[in-house]
């Protein structure tokens, strides 16, 4: 595999007025890389932080069963009017996963809700509890190991996240993080994804200051 590529900065399914203003989605380009990389049809594929259901809709698309977690009702509710296996989505916590009767999945792949280190909300509540970034890299832990009881043996973990630049402020999120899951699952390398689309000042073309993000890929062993 490639550890540097380049992908639309796009996405394919248009959302509903409502939620226009937070569209915070992967590009389905990255979930279609990586489900034919790592994955067969009837693969079961996991997204514990479901979002707007990007991951659960190109894996039926791809022929692939998808399973979700997402905390938001209304994104929840989006979701599950819109996917074919209506059962497996659930609107629940991530770090309950163990009480959702989750199958044994073949890959898994998600972006998790975002963090700076002044943050004083909580991004595993969709930001309506206060928090603090000690404790949301701790839960980091309590999640995964709970993910790793429902993946297979051997099985990969693909997690998309990027560094945050705030006005010259860092937070070097996907190195805390990473370093987090690495004490659950093997760490197997990462895959820069270089962001194709337009730039906007101070940002960058995917956002939080930068113009790429980071798979960060793990091994179930």
């Amino acid at each position: 595999m490639k550890t540097i590529i380049t992908l639309p900065k796009k996405q394919k399914k248009t959302l509903p007025e409502d939620f226009k203003g937070n569209d915070d989605r992967f590009s389905e380009f990255l979930v279609e890389y990586f489900l034919k990389e790592y994955t067969e049809k009837g693969d079961k594929v996991l997204d514990i932080f479901a979002g707007y259901g990007t991951t659960l809709f190109v894996a039926e698309d791809m022929g692939r069963v998808p399973y979700g977690i997402e905390y938001d009702r209304k994104r929840y509710d989006y979701i599950r009017e819109k996917l074919e296996n209506k059962e497996n989505i659930v609107n629940g916590d991530a770090l309950k996963l163990l009480d959702y009767n989750l199958p044994k999945c073949d890959f898994f792949l998600t972006s998790p809700p975002y963090m700076t280190k002044g943050s004083e909300t909580n991004p595993f509540t969709s930001y309506t509890t206060p928090g603090n970034y000690e404790k949301y890299l701790k839960d980091y832990e309590k999640i995964f190991n709970q993910v790793k009881k429902v993946m297979k043996p051997n099985s990969k973990i693909v997690i998309e996240l990027a560094n945050i630049n705030n006005e010259g402020e860092v937070t070097p999120l996907a190195w805390d993080v990473g370093k987090k899951i690495s004490k659950v699952f093997n760490f197997k390398g990462e895959v820069i994804i270089k962001w194709d689309g337009e730039e906007e000042p101070t940002k960058g073309t995917y956002g939080y200051g930068y113009d790429h993000s980071y798979c960060l890929i793990f091994s179930n062993k």
